[in-house]
């Protein structure tokens, strides 16, 4: 009984793993691209607005997101329980990627108010460092730094190739 308890949570683990790099890989891009929208000058005044709110009106807007989100990807399993198994994916990973990108912007905006909650601010801790440690061992792993190398020489391949097609 042990070693399919250790395979659940290995995949598990790496489930998770993966989860946890999409959010830290599109987080800051994501929270970049709408804090560009919210220099608008409607938006600039909403967000201004959100850094004020107290701590618990903070914590209900930062979840509202994932409520509001419900609705959506229950619309997305119907549609691939209707056979529209791209449709349905695709919809669910615009989901993923537009839920993302407000609720990096809102937990920027809201990060000071929450933190004033003391469990909020034990639990943020503790996920912090959790997340980190999590990320210090997939750093290390065989696939990132492979990863890593092959981001690089595609990266200098790039710019060695614009570098030839701009001296010509």
């Amino acid at each position: 009984m042990r070693w399919p308890m250790r395979l659940v949570r290995g995949l598990f683990g790496v489930l998770l793993a993966l989860i946890i790099l999409f959010e830290e890989w599109g987080w800051v891009p994501l929270q970049r691209a709408l804090a560009w929208v919210g220099r608008l000058p409607g938006l600039r005044w909403l967000e201004g607005r959100i850094q004020t709110l107290p701590p618990y009106a903070a914590l209900v807007l930062f979840l509202a997101p994932t409520l509001l989100l419900l609705p959506v990807k229950l619309l997305a399993l119907w549609a691939i329980g209707q056979g529209q198994v791209v449709l349905g994916t695709l919809i669910i990973l615009g989901a993923k990627v537009v839920g993302t990108a407000i609720v990096a912007r809102l937990f920027t905006l809201t990060r000071p108010a929450l933190l004033q909650l003391a469990w909020f601010a034990h639990w943020h801790a503790r996920w912090i460092s959790w997340k980190e440690a999590l990320l210090a061992q997939v750093r290390v792993s065989w696939p990132w730094r492979f990863g890593r190398m092959m981001k690089t020489r595609l990266r200098r391949a790039w710019q060695r190739t614009r570098a030839r097609w701009k001296l010509d």
